[in-house]
């Protein structure tokens, strides 16, 4: 009895912690590397909450527009805090391990967050595609309940389509020399690479999750500015139709900057298996790390009424 307990215990293993790393090929400059990344962070996490201080403080911002401008706003947050922690740590102070459940948690978060800002953004398209199409009933149709109905679907969503990946992850057998990510967070793709073990069932969710999530939105959105399109060309006013689509610009922005980089990194991590450490780190930092920051300066750059409430919450701020 004693020996079979033995054999089971040593042909099953999960590592106590996995090995991060931060840029490869440049640790030794890691230091100088931080800067630009506590930068990021910095303008990522101010810019986000003074946009949800905004919208929260003015009044005349209490629109659908705006409400689904402070959840994707909130989910940039909670973005850019889920890999915060690791990435500065490795970078700062080259701590470089983290334990085996915190990278299932982390990992968790992280494609949440993704998948939520995914969602928010389908949201966004169905609010500009109702403002331009019936302008009229667009307040009717858009309530306060309505929205919170969008939001709570979303969260559900992204927390079912989640949730069974630590699971799946916990049940393989893993080896004892291969603990060293691709990355300073943990990434599903890359954490399963690491089993010893048949992963067909954990490739075959990972398929699922993109493609019924991503791969939906991104298709609904495309749909959805065909459909707009289509009503923009109806009109007849030149200067109508540069008005509506102006009023879409920031989301197009904000739906290129996430997208491309999603389908970069799906692409890397299942066909570019060749190129090297540094091109997969780099990708994923651009997915993660980007569109926080540049999200926040497109809107307050596009959208006078945001710029407007935000330079008004600084002014009030350095005057108190």
């Amino acid at each position: 009895m004693l020996p079979s307990q033995t054999y089971v215990n040593i042909s099953f293993f999960q590592p106590h912690a996995f090995l991060m790393i931060g840029i490869p090929g440049h640790e030794a400059v890691h230091g100088w590397i931080s800067i630009p990344f506590s930068s990021m962070y910095t303008v990522a996490l101010t810019g986000n909450c003074l946009i949800l201080l905004a919208v929260r403080k003015t009044p005349s911002l209490h629109q659908p527009m705006y409400y689904f401008l402070s959840m994707l706003a909130l989910t940039d947050v909670g973005l850019t805090l889920s890999t915060l922690p690791t990435t500065l740590a490795v970078l700062w102070f080259g701590h470089r391990l983290i334990g085996f459940n915190a990278c299932l948690v982390q990992m968790f978060f992280l494609h949440s967050f993704s998948v939520v800002e995914s969602s928010v953004l389908l949201a966004m398209s169905f609010d500009r595609f109702v403002a331009i199409s019936n302008p009229l009933r667009y307040a009717t149709v858009l309530t306060n309940n309505v929205i919170i109905r969008i939001g709570i679907a979303i969260v559900t969503r992204a927390t079912v389509s989640l949730f069974p990946g630590p699971f799946l992850l916990k049940r393989l057998n893993f080896c004892p020399g291969k603990i060293r990510l691709s990355h300073s967070f943990c990434f599903h793709a890359d954490v399963m690479k690491q089993a010893c073990a048949d992963i067909t069932v954990n490739i075959l969710y990972g398929l699922y999750v993109v493609l019924s999530t991503v791969g939906v939105d991104s298709l609904l959105i495309f749909l959805s500015y065909t459909l707009i399109l289509r009503t923009v060309m109806g009109l007849a006013s030149p200067r109508e139709r540069v008005r509506a689509l102006n009023t879409c610009v920031s989301h197009i922005l904000a739906v290129l900057i996430f997208y491309i980089p999603v389908i970069g990194v799906s692409m890397i991590h299942r066909f570019g298996r060749h190129l090297p450490h540094i091109v997969h780190a780099l990708i994923a930092y651009v997915y993660l790390v980007v569109p926080p920051v540049l999200n926040p300066i497109i809107y307050s750059v596009k959208s006078k009424p945001i710029r407007e409430a935000m330079l008004r919450l600084l002014r009030e701020k350095r005057q108190g």
